[in-house]
């Protein structure tokens, strides 16, 4: 008798996200879904874990083959709680985070707590996937990042892959019948570059409102997945966790 598979689920954007319900209708063509979602939205924490304030979970959502948790923590607050907690007595099979609303594309995946907790899931020795959509919009259009969701992770439970692995897709935001495929990239090279504006609220006090820009240090490599999504594609990057760079030990050893 086959087993059926177990799916965990978290994002970035709260359970109660559009995106969200998309990596729902994702993970459901393959099993059974557990998920725990941030309570609030919990853009930007990456690996941030709760130290100084209680978690409390609750179930907001049980029905056949799908059973919702809302976390009041961060995304990595998330897979712990369900690895360390709530699943210890489960297989899980994968593990999904998204779907994210915005890329999480370039060095965006150091800052993405969509993929903070899809590296995290990873540790627990299961493939990971996190999905994204390079669109902010709430409203969004998820037909797309579904359609390229089931078919990925569809391959990587049919064909397997080694472990540990991690993997960081983005959608772009283009109309289904014009995404061209899928491409196999690497991170491109680049950096986030902060503006700070200065303002007043109503009280006379003053106060700073962040934005900026990502500026593409390579925007001609046809192998990095800002390329892949400007033209058309899905891009698929396999993530590593070990940032040790290589090339400087020898260096290290002659100057230390």
């Amino acid at each position: 008798m086959n087993r059926e598979r177990l799916i965990f689920l978290t994002n970035d954007d709260s359970y109660r996200s559009k995106g969200f319900e998309a990596a729902i209708e994702v993970a459901r063509h393959f099993g059974r879904v557990i998920a725990i979602a941030p309570e609030a939205p919990q853009s930007g924490m990456s690996q941030a874990i709760t130290i100084y304030n209680p978690l409390r979970l609750r179930k907001v959502r049980d029905e056949e083959g799908v059973t919702v948790y809302a976390l009041n923590g961060t995304p990595v607050d998330c897979v712990k709680m369900a690895f360390d907690y709530l699943l210890t007595n489960e297989k899980v099979d994968l593990a999904i985070s998204g779907i994210n609303h915005g890329s999480n594309a370039a060095i965006n995946v150091l800052y993405s707590g969509t993929m903070g907790a899809a590296i995290e899931a990873s540790f627990y020795n299961i493939p990971s996937i996190g999905l994204s959509l390079t669109d902010h919009d709430p409203d969004a259009d998820f037909e797309g990042a579904v359609k390229y969701g089931v078919e990925i992770v569809g391959k990587v439970l049919e064909k397997g892959v080694s472990l540990p692995c991690c993997l960081n897709v983005n959608v772009p935001n283009i109309p289904l019948a014009e995404i061209k495929g899928v491409r196999i990239s690497r991170q491109t090279r680049g950096f986030w570059r902060e503006e700070f504006f200065l303002r007043t609220d109503p009280h006379g006090r003053e106060y700073f409102w962040l934005t900026g820009g990502f500026q593409n240090a390579e925007p001609a490599a046809e192998e990095s997945d800002e390329w892949a999504l400007a033209n058309g594609y899905v891009a698929v990057v396999p993530i590593k966790v070990d940032m040790t760079e290589y090339r400087q030990l020898e260096e290290l050893e002659l100057l230390l």
